[in-house]
């Protein structure tokens, strides 16, 4: 039987693993048959996310490589390629049994050596990895099957951070002596999972075919999962009306549109399984830009900014305002408290003329680009807001466009841009999924994801390196209270609605969203009705 000494004591381990059961269970056994069609709305710019957590590479990434754990939705761990783990009392060792008899698609064993490489590479080059891996000092595999992190430190959210998509496990021997970032096996991957890649026609679909020896057997039920790019938000909407896609996640479709496709007697709405990922859309300022780096005019595009609009009208009421850095689907996380800088249009004027920017002749005091994140069907909708509430304070807009690989360029590589409009995954704890947004060590040119504000602030980097370490709760729900009173005064970002996600699936497919990450699981429990089709 799994269980933590620590955080999950048995008896929790054996209601996760009966409600596992339960949901498994609900339907009749399905047969090994048929395609299932996954739409996403970009292109993945890789098939393995060691480097990139992009959403389009995480709606792939664990079909072939997989996790030491999966997570009930409640983030109660569950065994995937560990079968037990145990955590010593003082927090400092992870002791991993790992499944026997599991082979890479190359026919290769899977072994406790593929497991200490890859946690060592994410901590490498991982955008969150630095800091979830922060305090690991060795990993230590005593024999083929056992893998012991050991920490200098405690890190009582490290349980929670071993899903496929976050923490992945690969193949230590085709990655070892080569630039794991440029490695072919992140186009054409071998892993361990339901699903084996087949091909990536560029600027069409990817094909996976079912992994007839895979471990978990007799899963996966599909014989083939085919990935299609559809980047024209009405196309998407088109594609499930007609039934040429069977399965989208995270809002597939415009939402101008989704009140027309809950009429399409096929089509079913689901909001489960994405639990792991608490999202927050955010506006970021480059803190280098020669306007934004002015506190004052920060403040200013802060006062101008009403979060109430744009979730009613942005974005059709599918969402909740955020003022925090810590999004409210992190529920004792989260600090409710309003933003210092409350809507005043006077207030703002007042502030951009203190920093020295008057209104010239037709009223614009300057002009500055606002990019916005390309994944997603309704980016621009926000950045047209965005330019309108702007110029009534004298700042012009120019919305510039671009796809998921040049944006993350300009933003992450280059950094030439003003300021940015862009979503970011709190996942589950903010020490994983919002330090790295605020920390100044994870500034890293080229990393996409991490902290491209280039916010530095040593009060922040205390309070977040302290949190990360501290096992008492209350003190530690303390110090992210500090953190987001100290951030929301600086503001380097506007952090501005957590978006509700939907999942769309044709009738034909079932247990589709079984675990916290839904569709962006193995979908090995996922099967279809032929008859339907």
């Amino acid at each position: 039987m799994f269980f933590s000494t620590r955080s999950f004591p048995l008896r929790s381990a054996l209601l996760a693993a009966l409600l596992a059961v339960g949901l498994a269970a609900h339907a009749a056994p399905p047969n090994h048959s048929g395609t299932l069609t996954l739409l996403t709305t970009s292109e993945p710019t890789a098939l393995v996310t060691i480097g990139n957590v992009a959403t389009p590479i995480l709606s792939v990434s664990a079909k072939v490589t997989e996790g030491l754990l999966k997570y009930d939705y409640d983030v109660n761990p569950q065994p995937q390629l560990a079968t037990q783990w145990t955590i010593s009392p003082d927090g400092l060792t992870y002791t991993f049994t790992l499944r026997q008899g599991v082979k890479w698609h190359d026919g290769k064993d899977f072994t406790s050596a593929d497991v200490a490489y890859s946690i060592e590479l994410l901590k490498k080059i991982h955008p969150r990895g630095r800091n979830t891996f922060a305090n690991l000092t060795a990993i230590d595999t005593p024999d083929k099957y056992t893998a012991v992190l050991r920490l200098s430190k405690p890190a009582p959210y490290l349980i929670r951070a071993l899903v496929a998509t976050e923490t992945p496990i690969v193949p230590r021997h085709i990655y070892e002596g080569t630039d794991p970032g440029n490695n072919p096996n992140n186009n054409a991957p071998i892993g361990t999972g339901p699903f084996k890649f087949k091909e990536w026609v560029r600027g069409s679909h990817i094909v996976y075919e079912r992994n007839t020896d895979y471990w978990d057997k007799p899963k996966p039920f599909v014989d083939q999962l085919i990935v299609r790019f559809v980047t024209d938000p009405a196309a998407a909407a088109v594609a499930f009306e007609t039934g040429t896609v069977d399965l989208g996640y995270r809002t597939p479709v415009p939402l101008a549109d989704l009140e027309r496709l809950k009429k399409v007697p096929a089509l079913r709405f689901e909001t489960k399984g994405n639990s792991y990922s608490s999202n927050v859309t955010r506006l970021e300022f480059n803190l280098d830009n020669e306007y934004f780096k002015n506190e004052k005019v920060r403040q200013a595009v802060a006062h101008a900014v009403d979060r109430n609009v744009i979730v009613k009208v942005v974005n059709y009421g599918y969402g909740q305002v955020s003022y925090s850095p810590i999004a409210p689907g992190l529920k004792s996380f989260h600090d409710p408290a309003p933003s210092p800088y409350a809507v005043d249009l006077k207030k703002a004027n007042a502030l951009l003329d203190e920093a020295g920017y008057p209104k010239k002749t037709g009223g614009v005091r300057f002009s500055v680009p606002l990019d916005f994140n390309p994944i997603g069907s309704d980016g621009a909708r926000l950045a047209d807001y965005l330019r309108s509430t702007l110029a009534r304070i004298g700042i012009a807009v120019t919305v510039r466009a671009q796809d998921p690989s040049a944006f993350i360029k300009r933003i992450y590589t280059d950094r030439d841009f003003a300021f940015t409009t862009n979503g970011a995954s709190n996942l589950f704890d903010p020490t994983v999924g919002v330090q790295r947004l605020y920390w100044s060590k994870n500034f890293i040119k080229g990393v996409p994801f991490s902290n491209g504000t280039h916010y530095q602030n040593p009060v922040v980097d205390k309070l977040l390196e302290d949190a990360a370490v501290e096992n008492d709760r209350a003190k530690r729900l303390k110090l992210f209270k500090d953190f987001q009173d100290t951030v929301a005064r600086d503001v380097p970002d506007l952090n501005l609605y957590q978006p509700v996600f939907i999942t769309i699936a044709n009738q034909r497919v079932h247990d589709h969203s079984l675990t916290a990450d839904g569709v962006e699981s193995n979908l090995a429990d996922v099967w279809v009705d032929e008859a339907k089709k």
